[in-house]
């Protein structure tokens, strides 16, 4: 059987195919044109991203306000005498959308805190969740029998992934876990979950900033956002 060497050469990555079978040469122009069309859909990297959203959801004094907010009754709670007082806190950072958030809400916590991450992915490169949770980064921690685990993420729809990582911690054996999210869309919800703490209830609408992105752009706006449903329908 022949075996026939196709040298791919797109965006500066060459990669030998070796196709069993084949009688003649593959023209690749083809593929080469859809690669170019796939990258022209994505938002240009030197444009201002701000002229994509269609109004501020919640704007930077108000997040700062929230963050402070969200501090305090997190001190309140793990501190001396608090309901959850006891353990080590950890504040457990949902990558990448919260990290953001989380290096804020750190800096305003007073407690000692230690920090960590983990990354899970349910919403592939679209504007709707799978709901299938995948674990792609886990949290390993020889000492998680003292550890009270603070999930802190950027956003909550459908709650199936928070739903899931509080089981999924609580049976690796932490002393306790609990969730604090900045946004909440309750309207999404397709399982019974609710956070212990709520930084603002949104509408259903799809919004970036603030660590929140839409293929992986927006991530840096100061602000939270309504996407214009052009840039993602």
């Amino acid at each position: 059987m022949e075996r026939i060497l196709l040298p791919l050469d797109i965006s500066g990555v060459r990669v030998d195919n070796t196709i069993m079978g084949l009688k003649k040469e593959t023209d690749m122009t083809e593929l080469n044109n859809e690669t170019q069309n796939r990258n022209e859909k994505k938002p240009a990297d030197n444009r201002n991203l701000n002229q994509d959203v269609e109004s501020i959801l919640v704007s930077e004094t108000e997040i700062d306000t929230i963050v402070r907010r969200l501090a305090g009754e997190i001190d309140r709670d793990y501190g001396e005498g608090g309901p959850q007082a006891g353990g080590k806190l950890l504040l457990l950072c949902i990558l990448k959308g919260s990290v953001v958030f989380m290096g804020e809400l750190m800096k305003r916590i007073s407690l000692p805190v230690e920090i960590d991450f983990m990354k899970v992915s349910s919403y592939g490169s679209g504007s709707k969740t799978s709901g299938t949770v995948n674990i792609i980064l886990d949290l390993h921690r020889k000492d998680i029998s003292n550890l009270d685990i603070l999930i802190v993420e950027d956003i909550i729809d459908s709650g199936r992934t928070l739903s899931y990582l509080v089981e999924y911690l609580r049976l690796k054996g932490a002393r306790s876990v609990h969730t604090c999210t900045l946004l909440d869309k309750p309207d999404r919800r397709e399982v019974a979950f609710s956070p212990d703490y709520v930084g603002r209830v949104i509408p259903d609408k799809f919004v970036v900033g603030y660590g929140l992105d839409y293929n992986e752009q927006y991530r840096a706006l100061p602000y939270v956002g309504v996407l214009k449903p052009e840039i993602y329908m």
